[in-house]
């Protein structure tokens, strides 16, 4: 027996060698950690168990029946963290540069497996130079093994997807359609075509980094809704996130001890401006509603103009989507829309109740905003909102204006209690431009037309830039005073706990892609 416990250790220390401590040198000198290192780093301390330690390429072409390491590039298995249920991945660079062979997809959906008859969230760590070309169409059959698994569970449980060295062709397509992303500078990059390719086609002249690194993709693609400045904090980030979301579609987020106190928070009387086209940042009233320190910001320098987030309300998650006046004046447009469609759909599906801070002058005009489809792009939130069955809250802090009132979760399409502050401006348009319009004769034919348009605005505003209106036909159920905002709030939330909608039968909608 001594000898054959002897071979079983001999095995498992050549798994945990990976490919040897001269690549493994080289991944430190880079600033990577390895694979077991990303894991130990990410779970509670001993939790990890591992699933297909010893498993090998089968590959015989090209001479690689004679290059064999234990586990063949990527550590899969389940652990916890904070206590709770994970599977995980981990693509191990040292290995063929994390490159992806039938066997390492096979380990990979092996766990995904897993995690959707458990009921667990999913987590993978890229670093992989993309499919294993000695194995050619069998490298790619794996990614496409996954790419169908990403599918199927999602909605069902998490899946997150921390980008931790090179990632590019086929291999992209899965962390796309996970629900986040996370990427590190300056050591992760991600793109379909890498810039070799890019130069000879297009003859432009670019840097992996430029191309698809993290900053790249976290501000003009929004491919990656977090960009890390190192592992440790990408690590952390999925922690955090974690925090937020349940298990499964089946449960509810954990909802953390809260012990009630003075709720009022007087700041948010004074925080509007005294001239309504006059900018505030709306994270002070995200700050001032939230429990302290509690409001993880998603997506934070891709379309300003919306800021979409998780935090918490007397210990509750939910997930908030707010007009940024600071940025565009908070309008509505094509990356915008899109970017809080997403983020909605993902609370759906795991029972995270949504608040909504709606200071919204409509939607951007303009020819590129029209050619790049904002019809069918600012319909993605207006069914992304239409369909969600959690609870929903609107709080109209200021101008909520034409279709953009519509779409931004109001009572017609289905949210549970809208709130307004007095400062509200509900109405079809801007007094200005609706003054123009209706009095347009009256406007032309007068003396001084300058003054008669001001009277004509003044006029509008007392009759519809205000919530009263809105209030008595019953669009908004209450305006209320600022101060009181996270009061209402808490209590409404919890009233909502256990609403239930039962749609009509259907597969499924077709959303506007």
């Amino acid at each position: 027996m001594k000898n054959k416990l002897d071979l079983l250790q001999d095995k498992i220390k050549q798994a945990h060698a990976g490919g040897g401590a001269a690549r493994i040198e080289s991944q430190h000198k880079k600033g990577k950690l390895t694979a077991r290192e990303r894991i130990h780093f990410l779970l509670d301390e001993g939790s990890f168990e591992e699933i297909g330690m010893l498993v090998t390429h089968r590959s015989t072409d090209f001479g690689m029946e004679n290059e064999k390491y234990p586990g063949d590039g990527v550590v899969t298995g389940y652990g916890n963290i904070n206590g709770r249920l994970v599977y995980i991945f981990s693509q191990d660079f040292t290995v063929f540069g994390g490159s992806l062979s039938e066997t390492h997809a096979e380990k990979i959906c092996k766990i995904m497996d897993m995690a959707m008859k458990n009921g667990a969230p999913v987590i993978g760590l890229n670093d992989s130079g993309g499919a294993r070309i000695q194995e050619g169409v069998v490298s790619l059959g794996g990614y496409a093994d996954i790419f169908y698994k990403n599918v199927q569970a999602s909605g069902v449980v998490p899946q997150l997807s921390a980008i931790m060295g090179p990632c590019a062709g086929g291999a992209v397509y899965s962390p796309a359609i996970t629900d986040f992303i996370l990427m590190v500078e300056n050591t992760s990059y991600m793109f379909v075509t890498g810039p070799n390719v890019v130069k000879t086609v297009t003859h432009e002249e670019v840097t992996s980094e430029e191309l698809g690194g993290a900053s790249t993709h976290a501000t003009k693609s929004g491919v990656t809704h977090f960009a890390c400045p190192n592992e440790l904090d990408a690590i952390n980030h999925v922690k955090k996130l974690l925090s937020y979301m349940p298990q499964n579609c089946e449960e509810l987020p954990a909802l953390l001890p809260y012990t009630p106190g003075n709720e009022e928070r007087n700041a948010l009387n004074n925080i509007m401006p005294q001239n309504s086209n006059q900018p505030y940042d709306i994270r002070e009233v995200i700050n001032e509603v939230a429990d302290e320190d509690s409001f993880l910001e998603v997506h934070k320098d891709y379309a300003e103009n919306i800021v979409v987030g998780f935090a918490r309300l007397g210990g509750r998650s939910i997930g908030i989507i707010a007009n940024q006046p600071a940025y565009l004046a908070g309008v509505l447009d094509n990356h915008a829309s899109v970017k809080a469609a997403r983020f909605v759909r993902f609370c759906d599906c795991f029972n995270i109740p949504l608040l909504v801070f709606e200071d919204v002058p409509g939607f951007l005009p303009g020819t590129d905003q029209e050619w790049n489809g904002i019809i069918s792009n600012g319909a993605k939130l207006l069914y992304a909102f239409s369909e969600a069955t959690v609870p929903r809250i609107t709080v109209i802090t200021r101008k909520a204006y034409g279709g953009a009132y519509d779409v931004m979760n109001s009572k017609h399409i289905g949210a549970d209690l809208n709130y307004a502050w007095p400062s509200a401006e509900i109405a079809v348009m801007g007094a200005k431009g609706a003054a123009e319009i209706i009095f347009k004769k009256e406007i032309s034919a007068a003396e001084h037309p300058e003054e008669k348009w001001l009277e004509k605005e003044k006029l509008y505003s007392e009759i519809f830039a205000n919530p009263y209106r809105a209030a008595e036909r019953g669009f908004v159920d209450e305006v209320i005073e600022p101060s009181n905002t996270r009061n209402k709030l808490i209590k409404a939330f919890k009233m909502l706990e256990n609403k239930a909608v039962k749609n009509p039968r259907k597969k499924h909608g077709n959303i506007p892609l």
